[in-house]
């Protein structure tokens, strides 16, 4: 059998290093390609919002990135309307990067805390979250802490400082049941945040490259 295709599409780089990880653990033999457009978290920022022009601009990168792949993967999470969007125009499944995670974190309890690094990201994370819970038919709150300085310390390439920043901001969240890392950028910190928690850490990378695997494949592998 023929290695799988998959092509990740990625707005910020360092997105990329956590879910090449995540496919070394669970998906090895899965050839990959990657697709960079940087310029997106700016434009979402400068927009204000999800417009036309961005939902136009993630199908066009969807388009190229599925000309060669079984499955596409968006590894930045503030753009789930527009990739919803680019999925129903293509004949192969396209995933956002949380919504394997969400799923999960939805049986975890009743009240869900998500550590985010991306301010713009959160409203339509928040949002799609509530729709899949009540698509469920789940009563289950989400509850966010930004941690901004993070994502700055990231894009500077200082990962341990990125990682400390974003555990430190679990005691606001200790009421919760599980703890969601928001972003794939954020996975990095999941060993440190899971060290100074018993609370569920889920983390996006892991979740959507199961979920991929099982499109994919047709067979489901284990947590």
């Amino acid at each position: 059998m023929s290695a799988p295709r998959i092509a990740l599409v990625h707005a910020v780089a360092p997105a990329m290093a956590p879910i090449h990880a995540a496919l070394d653990r669970l998906w090895p033999r899965a050839q990959r390609s990657n697709l960079l457009d940087d310029g997106l978290p700016a434009a979402l920022e400068r927009e204000g919002g999800i417009t036309e022009a961005i939902r136009a601009r993630i199908l066009r990168l969807a388009q190229h990135a599925a000309a060669d792949a079984q499955g596409v993967l968006f590894t930045c999470s503030a753009f789930a309307p527009a990739i919803d969007a680019a999925a129903a125009q293509l004949p192969l499944p396209v995933l956002k990067p949380d919504d394997a995670m969400f799923a999960e974190a939805i049986a975890c309890g009743h009240r869900i805390g998500m550590i985010a690094t991306f301010a713009a990201a959160v409203p339509s994370m928040e949002e799609t979250f509530l729709a899949r819970a009540r698509g469920l038919g789940s009563a289950v709150t989400i509850e966010t802490v930004c941690v901004p300085e993070a994502m700055a310390a990231a894009r500077a390439g200082d990962v341990a400082r990125h990682d400390r920043l974003v555990a430190d901001a679990l005691p606001r969240l200790a009421h919760c049941d599980a703890i969601l890392l928001a972003h794939f950028s954020t996975a990095t910190a999941l060993q440190e945040v899971q060290s100074r928690t018993r609370q569920p850490v889920l983390s996006a990378p892991d979740s959507a490259v199961r979920r991929l695997r099982t499109l994919v494949e047709g067979a489901p592998i284990p947590r």
